[in-house]
């Protein structure tokens, strides 16, 4: 089919990595205990346009890059885990709690996604799992070019999807918990804070 090859493997292959807990899932999972659902949903949103600008990487050839160029996969290993480390220390020093802040107004949401996005893109590590794991599964001799890389990438987009907005709405349900007592809220904050750090320190290893 279009050049791909055990595509039902494939997608049960992504639906067992879409439940592993990873970087993107304890991202979503932080974003949404704390923030609330609709933030949960838009940083689940955010992590899976991540995914699609992976995808198209791949369908394209870019990502070879990485594999190739060490100084190109540091650059970009160095530049996600700053950023991550970064959102760690705002968040621990926000002085309202992270649903105030983030809920209230389009523009604030925007910048929820906007950092999802840039979790997910920035992550090296990404790039090279779709790097090795797409081409497993198309015929060495495809002769529809990117389509099938597109195809598998959609559907893995599609699996982590459904799982990161269940993850996000599950988690939303902690926010309201969270934001009765400001104690506790501003707390939420300071782990959130943590949980950013220890992600972009994870990038690094």
């Amino acid at each position: 089919m279009l050049g791909i090859s055990e595509y039902g493997l494939f997608l049960l292959s992504g639906i067992l990595l879409n439940i592993t807990p990873g970087t993107d899932i304890v991202y979503v999972l932080s974003r949404a205990s704390v923030g609330g659902r609709k933030v949960g949903i838009v940083s689940a949103l955010g992590i899976c346009t991540g995914i699609l600008i992976h995808t198209v990487l791949v369908a394209l050839g870019l990502s070879a890059i990485l594999e190739s160029s060490k100084v190109a996969f540091n650059i970009m290993r160095i530049l996600g885990a700053v950023y991550l480390i970064y959102m760690g220390i705002k968040t621990i020093l926000a002085k309202e709690t992270m649903f105030q802040n983030e809920t209230d107004g389009g523009e604030k949401l925007s910048a929820v996604f906007r950092q999802g996005v840039l979790t997910n893109t920035l992550n090296p590590k990404v790039a090279l799992f779709f790097l090795a794991l797409l081409p497993q599964f198309v015929l060495p001799d495809n002769p529809y070019g990117p389509i099938p890389f597109l195809v598998l990438g959609l559907t893995f987009f599609t699996t982590s999807i459904i799982w990161c907005l269940l993850i996000a709405y599950v988690a939303s349900f902690v926010s309201k918990f969270l934001n009765k007592n400001e104690k506790i809220s501003k707390m939420a904050n300071k782990i959130a804070g943590i949980v950013y750090i220890l992600l972009g320190l994870n990038v690094l290893r």
